[in-house]
C-alpha cells in the first residue's frame, strides 16, 4: 500500500494517523517533492477509475492561472489534465492510497481510508 501526501495537509495527517492506528504497512510519497510522471498519474487514475478532472483541485492558484475551469473533461482533452497534474502536482487531490489488489482510493474521509485498508 502507498500512500500520496502533503504533509501540511490536515487530511493527509488524518489519514496516516489512522493506517497507523490499525497497523497497516504502507510506504509514503511525498507527491510534491516526489513528482508523478504522466504515466503514473494515468496508472492511479486506472485504478481510481476517474477521470484527471476528478482529482484535480481547481481551487488552487495553479488551477486558476492555467484556466483550468475552461477546459473541456472529455476523451480529447484527458491528456492535457494529465500533464498540468504531472507538471503542478499540488492540483492532485489528497491523499491518495493505493492498496494491494490494485485499486485505489482518495482518502479525504475515514470510511475512505478504512476501504483502503480493507482492501489490503
Amino acid at each position: 500500500m502507498e500512500i500520496w501526501i502533503n504533509p501540511a495537509c490536515s487530511k493527509c495527517r488524518g489519514a496516516l494517523t489512522l493506517l497507523d492506528a490499525e497497523g497497516a504497512d504502507y510506504t509514503v510519497r511525498r507527491y510534491l517533492e516526489d513528482v508523478p510522471s504522466p504515466d503514473e498519474i494515468r496508472a492511479v487514475l486506472d485504478r481510481l477509475g476517474l477521470e484527471p478532472w476528478e482529482i484535480t483541485r481547481t481551487q488552487e492558484v495553479a488551477a486558476k492561472e492555467l484556466g483550468l475551469a475552461s477546459w473541456a473533461r472529455d476523451a480529447r482533452d484527458r491528456e492535457r489534465w494529465v500533464e498540468a497534474l504531472a507538471a503542478h502536482p499540488e492540483l492532485i487531490q489528497r491523499p491518495i492510497i493505493t492498496a494491494d489488489d490494485g485499486t485505489a482510493v482518495v482518502g479525504r474521509s475515514e470510511e475512505a481510508v478504512r476501504d483502503a485498508l480493507g482492501r489490503g
